[in-house]
């Protein structure tokens, strides 16, 4: 049975909210709750495939510290802007 829509969306925002480290928690869940509604099927594709990453390496790519993959550069910016926008409150 395929995933719907709003089925993919509630997993994506678990997951995002449920991490592992407490770290990528306040950095994604908050993204998950203000992006994901509007993203489209590839955006999401592509934050589906960014979840399945560790926080490890996750946590350096937001930052800045390090490269992320190019398929999910363009998503690891617009993250880590996010967050720096929360961060500015």
């Amino acid at each position: 049975m395929t995933e719907t829509a709003e089925a993919r969306r509630k997993r994506l925002t678990m997951r995002s909210w449920r991490r592992g480290t407490k770290e990528m928690d306040l950095i994604l869940g908050p993204f998950a709750d203000a992006h994901l509604a509007g993203m489209d099927d590839a955006t999401l594709a592509i934050y589906d495939r960014l979840l399945n990453e560790n926080d490890q390496d996750l946590l350096p790519w937001v930052l800045g510290q390090t490269a992320p993959p190019t398929a999910i550069a363009d998503l690891i910016t617009r993250i880590g802007a996010f967050a720096q926008s929360r961060k500015m409150r």
